[in-house]
């Protein structure tokens, strides 16, 4: 991998992590643009671990105030959240793993801007609610799983699931940032303890440490502009912009074949 290469991938993933346009589709997109037809194991782990600094430094006051109060509802309700993500991810990691050659890429950015859509509309119909809840817990944890697959948003979908519900935009956003951390810190720690195991993993070191500063940084960003946004503006051209992807990902695959898919 060059630096190029590695500052490219580090961005992206820093960006689209945070936005509802799925970061893990975007990289897959870019490996196979890029030619990568082995799996960047470390570099993929080291990226997720800029991102999961990035999420940590912006949402510090309220992961402080989390540990503060321990037996909170939100401490429950972030519980609650998560456990599905890590049950699926543990028993069918597996499944998730064969998933990211690439060739359902087109149907997970597809299924994402309608997820987004279909949210935006009922978020209109539905009577509003100014907490999440037990409910909305639930709910988000589950649009986590379904969110375990590339081009499928991990952000867009627990948005949208809060939204659906009719939940207050500001603390869907929030809560769902303060969900990405024990998914991302478990991420990094499952990869992390295969890449120990394993006796055959070269690890490039320049390229890693710039890709994963760029995560870093552009994370940080990345979250800030959508607490700001989600409470200002619909999430009508996030759908839009991955239904294009998805559509060219299918043409790509189907008709034009410019890109060299696993």
């Amino acid at each position: 991998m060059s630096v190029f290469e590695s500052i490219i991938l580090g961005i992206v993933q820093g960006l689209t992590e945070f936005l509802p346009v799925s970061s893990s589709g975007h990289l897959v997109l870019l490996q196979n643009i890029f030619g990568m037809s082995e799996p960047q194991l470390f570099f993929d782990t080291m990226l997720h671990l800029g991102t999961l600094v990035a999420v940590v430094v912006v949402m510090r006051k309220q992961i402080i105030d989390l540990f503060r109060h321990p037996l909170s509802k939100l401490m429950l309700y972030l519980i609650i959240a998560t456990v599905p993500a890590v049950v699926f991810g543990v028993l069918f990691n597996n499944v998730i793993e064969g998933t990211f050659s690439g060739l359902y890429l087109g149907y997970g950015f597809l299924f994402t801007a309608i997820v987004l859509s279909v949210a935006e509309i009922l978020s209109k119909r539905v009577p509003k609610k100014k907490e999440v809840g037990l409910l909305g817990s639930i709910v988000m944890g589950l649009m986590q799983v379904i969110a375990m697959f590339p081009g499928v948003s991990r952000a867009g979908s627990t948005i949208a699931g809060g939204l659906a519900l009719g939940i207050d935009r500001k603390k869907v956003a929030n809560f769902s940032f303060l969900m990405s951390i024990p998914v991302i810190l478990g991420s990094v720690v499952f990869q992390g303890v295969g890449i120990l195991r394993s006796e055959n993993v070269t690890i490039d070191w320049l390229p890693t440490i710039i890709g994963t500063v760029c995560a870093a940084v552009c994370g940080y960003f990345a979250v800030r502009f959508m607490l700001a946004l989600i409470t200002k503006r619909r999430l009508y051209g996030f759908a839009i912009y991955v239904a294009i992807l998805g559509i060219f990902v299918l043409l790509d695959q189907y008709v034009l074949g410019l890109i060299s898919w696993a």
